[in-house]
């Protein structure tokens, strides 16, 4: 089909929305390395695991091999109120940077929570729903994986509570407030309502908390109080299985109009919508099918790629949960206090992390400022204000689309909008004002939380 055919937004139909999720573990060549028990450094069990997760999304959890994983008909039916997901041209941004690339994006922002979150969120909450649990309990950075969980929980009548990283949960009140609109608690992680929590607080006096910490304390209380289990919004194999639906969306947009994306770009944190986005076109390049460029984006100020190591590693700063293989900044790592809270993780998901150190993927990190000069100019242009962590995403798509202008490559884009940023604005306020500073961690910074990596083989 000629481009001048192709729309601004590109809507699929209820019925081509996927029917399965994409495992894409089971076309990974070397498949990600198993979760260990941090007492005894033998691979966890189902069993074992079960005593923390929803007993289905165990067996997701640890399924390498089943390609396809039929989504149940009450999340499809979920799914239909913000899915599917447009697929947008970006001609404005295209005409504005006068590049030859064609830029698209897949917008995830189109429902009350903000961003992608909710496409795990309610399966996770229905799996619960279904074990007959009474509730759950999580951790959240910018707040937009809490504000998901909580709609997800409300509409099935479970009990939920989220710990708030607390820069953000300072930064971000709005945000909070809606969480408690959906009937969650939140409290300010680290806290005093936990034994780890008081731990932390006791170790770093004055914290602004990190994801890490916030995980130890959802995983205490959700061990702690019968009825209960700990779900995550990103990191997780499961989680990453979940958001495959946004890759499936967009591929599916993308081959009616007989478009291929030759760079496929997505902001990393702990992975979840990067993972999500990619997973159909990395299962093509791991098939020999097909080749992309795939480019994660990160913060310079909690650089897990580009400055950490592929080491087993505590998943939460309390160190009670198990060791997972991932880059890491080291547990103890406390990344500044900036204002892309989602992104602020020492670690990446296993899947992701595997297949970079194969070499299936690059990476990048970017300042903060930056972020926020290419957040702005997209809102602009575009008319979406983004997240604050879509925006690093945003960032690289635009200095690929110049690198295209100057070499006179035409080359097609794909990136996920995974967010908005309208609970953000205080972020927009401080970088208008010149308040945002970008801070980068420094060699010893890194080096002293990597020297207390757990001694593991593999």
């Amino acid at each position: 089909m000629s481009e001048n055919k192709i729309p601004y937004k590109i809507y699929l139909s209820e019925e081509e929305m996927p029917h399965s999720w994409y495992n894409l573990r089971a076309d990974m060549k070397v498949k990600p390395a198993p979760l260990l028990d941090p007492g005894t450094g033998a691979p966890m069990t189902a069993a074992e695991l079960e005593g923390v997760f929803c007993k289905e999304l165990v067996q997701q959890e640890l399924d390498n091999d089943t390609a396809l994983f039929p989504i149940p008909q009450e999340i499809r039916d979920f799914y239909k109120m913000y899915r599917p997901s447009p697929l947008v041209r970006a001609y404005c941004l295209e005409e504005k940077l006068q590049t030859p690339a064609k830029i698209y994006y897949k917008f995830e922002g189109n429902n009350t929570s903000g961003s992608h979150k909710l496409n795990s969120a309610i399966a996770q909450a229905y799996y619960a729903k279904k074990q007959g649990l009474t509730g759950v309990t999580t951790e959240t950075g910018a707040g937009q994986w809490g504000t998901a969980l909580s709609m997800a929980c409300g509409y099935l009548g479970l009990d939920c509570k989220v710990y708030m990283v607390k820069c953000s949960y300072e930064q971000k009140p709005f945000r909070r407030e809606v969480m408690k609109v959906y009937g969650a608690s939140v409290t300010p992680s680290p806290s005093d309502t936990t034994e780890v929590g008081k731990k932390i607080l006791a170790q770093f006096p004055g914290t602004t908390g990190s994801l890490g910490c916030a995980i130890s304390e959802a995983v205490e209380t959700a061990v702690t109080h019968e009825g209960y289990r700990y779900v995550l919004g990103s990191v997780l194999n499961q989680v990453l299985l979940h958001q495959s639906v946004i890759g499936l969306e967009a591929k599916t947009a993308l081959d009616k109009y007989g478009v291929k994306p030759d760079i496929i770009i997505g902001c990393a944190g702990g992975g979840s919508n990067l993972g999500g986005l990619i997973a159909p076109f990395m299962g093509e390049k791991l098939r020999g099918e097909a080749d992309y460029r795939f480019i994660a984006v990160e913060p310079a100020s909690c650089p897990s790629f580009t400055r950490g190591k592929f080491a087993y590693d505590f998943c939460d700063t309390g160190m009670v949960c198990p060791l997972a293989k991932m880059y890491t900044l080291g547990s103890s790592f406390i990344p500044n206090a900036d204002h892309a809270g989602g992104l602020r993780f020492h670690g990446m998901s296993s899947i992701l992390s595997q297949l970079y150190h194969d070499g299936y993927m690059e990476a990048t990190s970017v300042k903060q400022t930056d972020v926020f000069e290419a957040a702005e100019y997209f809102a602009r242009v575009e008319g979406i204000l983004p997240a604050p962590e879509s925006s690093h995403a945003i960032l690289a798509a635009i200095n690929e689309a110049k690198h295209c202008k100057e070499t006179g490559e035409e080359k097609t884009i794909l990136f996920g909008l995974t967010g908005t940023g309208y609970f953000d604005l205080v972020a927009y306020e401080k970088f208008h004002s010149g308040e945002m500073k970008s801070v980068v961690p420094t060699d010893e910074d890194i080096a002293k939380s990597l020297a207390q990596l757990p001694q593991v083989q593999g």
